[in-house]
């Protein structure tokens, strides 16, 4: 090519026709074309191959798939099975563990028990063995004290020592059954202080000797006259004295302000009497309308029981013999049996008395020892019968 050929073909006037110039002026202008619907389907076509190629290959790798799911299903319930039993491992452990917990408070209960048991058991004893002393202690005291009653209420502490303390050695003196002369003042500072109902006649006393041969001896001052009209009762305190029934009586229907002197002169006749106690309210005072007389002698009971309905003070009053109360509770099923033993036994007399007879006896007869044969039927008239 010839510079100064292509440089001319550059410039606006047109050149001369040469060899290369006509090359471009024949050579047609670019022209831009659309792209046409072949390369959409193409892609499309390219599109479906490879989702086909994914498909085949989804194919081909389904059965791995499949394989790892079943796998971790396995896998899963395996894990479940070891996770149920470790938490039933667990739950065993833990009710091991509350047993063990509770079997250990059980034994802690048990020991504590144990231990209240044993200190309870030993206070008891304590308590049961002070009870014990204190018995026998006053069991003791009890014998080595004596009851004074029917003393006059100006009966002093001076007096009683005069009269005791020729027998031994006096430990105290209190005395009882004392009626204040007013509600709020106690008995014990209406003794002290003397200040005791008007209407009230007599007082109780307790002297308490240091040993008891004294007090045994002081028993001799029973029924002396201490003043006039009052003849004392001196008995031990004690309960292990018994009282003699056989020689005592009981009263009823006495009046409720009879004094134990008038009992006393009532009954002087029927013979000498050791003692006379009338059973009295701690309140006031006044009798309660029984009493007892007790007598030396046995004999002085029979004479005692012919003063029944006597009129004393105005009253008739009841003369009975004493029951033993272990007597009285045996004898009702005992004293039963043989009255109806001796009302059956005459009932059968008055049936089989000859007294109730009229007439001649007659003869009884004998009966036969022998079987008695069964009755026969003849065989024609069964017959008939049927």
């Amino acid at each position: 090519y010839v510079v100064g050929q292509v440089s001319g073909s550059l410039g606006a006037a047109a050149p001369p026709a040469a060899p290369l110039a006509g090359l471009f002026r024949a050579a047609a202008p670019p022209v831009l074309v659309a792209v046409p619907g072949g390369n959409k389907k193409r892609k499309r076509t390219e599109e479906g191959e490879k989702a086909s190629e994914d498909q085949s290959s989804s194919v081909i790798q389904e059965p791995p798939v499949k394989a790892k799911k079943a796998r971790k299903k396995e896998r899963s319930e395996a894990e479940k099975k070891l996770s149920q039993r470790e938490n039933a491992l667990e739950l065993a452990d833990e009710e091991e563990d509350q047993k063990l917990f509770q079997n250990k408070a059980k034994q802690k209960k048990k020991a504590s028990q144990a231990i209240t048991k044993s200190v309870v058991n030993s206070a008891t004893g304590a308590t049961a063995k002070q009870q014990k002393r204190k018995r026998v202690a006053d069991e003791t005291a009890d014998r080595r004290t004596v009851f004074v009653g029917n003393l006059p209420v100006s009966c002093t502490v001076q007096v009683l020592k005069s009269l005791f303390k020729k027998y031994g050695q006096i430990q105290s003196i209190r005395f009882r059954s004392l009626i204040p002369a007013e509600d709020t003042v106690s008995k014990k500072v209406a003794a002290i202080k003397h200040k005791v109902h008007p209407n009230a006649k007599f007082v109780n006393a307790y002297v308490v000797f240091k040993e008891e041969c004294d007090a045994q001896k002081a028993l001799k001052e029973n029924g002396t006259e201490i003043a006039s009209g009052f003849h004392i009762r001196v008995d031990t305190a004690s309960k292990t004295s018994s009282h003699d029934n056989k020689r005592s009586v009981f009263l009823g229907n006495l009046s409720y302000d009879i004094r134990d002197d008038a009992v006393r002169e009532h009954f002087n006749v029927c013979g000498d009497v050791v003692g006379v106690r009338v059973v009295r309210d701690r309140r006031t005072g006044l009798g309660k309308g029984f009493g007892y007389v007790l007598f030396e002698n046995t004999d002085a009971v029979h004479l005692a029981l012919k003063l029944n309905n006597s009129v004393l003070m105005g009253r008739k009053i009841r003369v009975q013999r004493v029951a033993d109360k272990k007597k009285a509770q045996k004898s009702p099923d005992q004293s039963r049996a043989p009255k109806d033993r001796v009302d059956k036994k005459k009932k059968k007399e008055k049936s089989c008395s000859n007294n109730s007879f009229v007439g001649e006896k007659a003869t009884p007869l004998k009966k036969s020892t022998k079987p008695k044969r069964l009755k026969t039927i003849p065989r024609s008239k069964a017959g008939k019968n049927k």
